[in-house]
């Protein structure tokens, strides 16, 4: 099941109109303006308009991704109440228009140390839940780089919070490719990727994976930097890429495309080209194409146990 994060501009079922032309089965999209606290209340039609889209589409597993500016591990009291409302109204909103996912990232510790973080994270998420009952969405808890202070790099960390809320069906796990790549996982070949997956479902368990972000990497492994690459122009290997296509536990599993909405040198949109490489792996044929640009060497890097301590060891990791 592949999607794509598109564009609501003019009209959130415009995301969905963009969707069928790509010949996707899902969307993932921003409900509101990604970069402003608060947005105006979704209009009846507007909310008419996207839930006919979707039906008529045979959207069945819809994706939201929240603000950017939300970090509900914040150290400061005021900051991480004013994203919690934030959050809680994107529940809400997600709920009204029928999406079933909600991607956040697990936001940023301060400076405080992980163990501190999380249990603010968790704090956090339990609010959200109890402010929003009956809520239909799941929220996705996004695997990250690991970049300065950010939660959520280590799979222990999701199984942690996934633990301490006490296993509640309305939190799920988004993988994405780039970011564990980043965060010290080795998915650059297929192999590496069968046993990060093993990994994944020892310390995590494979059914809390409800979504998953497939990008390429810019950066190395290692590297803790987010930086998307387009499929195949960076350093997650095209094996990793075909073993997610090809397993069959993750056939159902909504597979986003974020990488960027621009066209590439032949005048294509990225997005079909992209596409046109995954469908391929899915379908086992070999992939050959021209690299429209070289990715960063790797570098020196220390080995994924050593950039991965222990939980428990209270290191801040900045």
């Amino acid at each position: 099941m592949f999607g794509s994060h598109l564009s609501i501009a003019g009209g959130l079922h415009h995301a969905i109109e963009e969707a069928q032309k790509l010949n996707l089965q899902t969307v993932q999209i921003f409900t509101r303006n990604q970069q402003q606290w608060k947005s105006p209340d979704l209009l009846p039609q507007a909310i008419a308009d996207f839930r006919q889209a979707a039906d008529a589409a045979g959207f069945s597993q819809l994706v939201a991704h929240d603000s950017y500016l939300v970090n509900l591990a914040a150290p400061d009291q005021q900051l991480r109440n004013k994203s919690l409302a934030a959050f809680t109204n994107e529940i809400q909103r997600c709920d009204t228009l029928g999406i079933r996912y909600l991607v956040t990232h697990g936001g940023s510790h301060g400076g405080a140390g992980e163990d501190e973080g999380l249990s603010r994270l968790t704090e956090s998420l339990r609010a959200a839940f109890a402010a929003t009952p009956g809520s239909a969405v799941t929220v996705c808890l996004e695997t990250t780089a690991g970049q300065g202070n950010a939660l959520c790099w280590r799979f222990e960390h999701l199984a942690r919070i996934i633990q301490d809320l006490g296993k509640p069906a309305r939190i799920g796990v988004c993988v994405d490719t780039c970011h564990i790549l980043a965060a010290g996982y080795d998915i650059t070949s297929e192999a590496g990727m069968a046993n990060v997956w093993q990994e994944f479902d020892r310390v995590v368990g494979l059914d809390w994976l409800k979504v998953m972000h497939l990008n390429d990497s810019l950066k190395p492994w290692g590297s803790r930097v987010d930086r998307h690459a387009h499929i195949g122009r960076g350093h997650v290997g095209l094996g990793a890429f075909r073993f997610i296509c090809r397993h069959p536990q993750l056939h159902h599993i909504p597979k986003i495309l974020e990488t960027a909405k621009e066209d590439a040198p032949d005048g294509r949109p990225w997005d079909v080209i992209n596409l046109e490489v995954l469908r391929a792996l899915a379908a086992n044929k070999t992939v050959k194409f021209k690299k429209f640009f070289q990715p960063e060497k790797k570098a020196a890097l220390t080995s994924a146990a050593q950039k991965r301590p222990s939980l428990r060891t209270g290191s801040k990791n900045d």
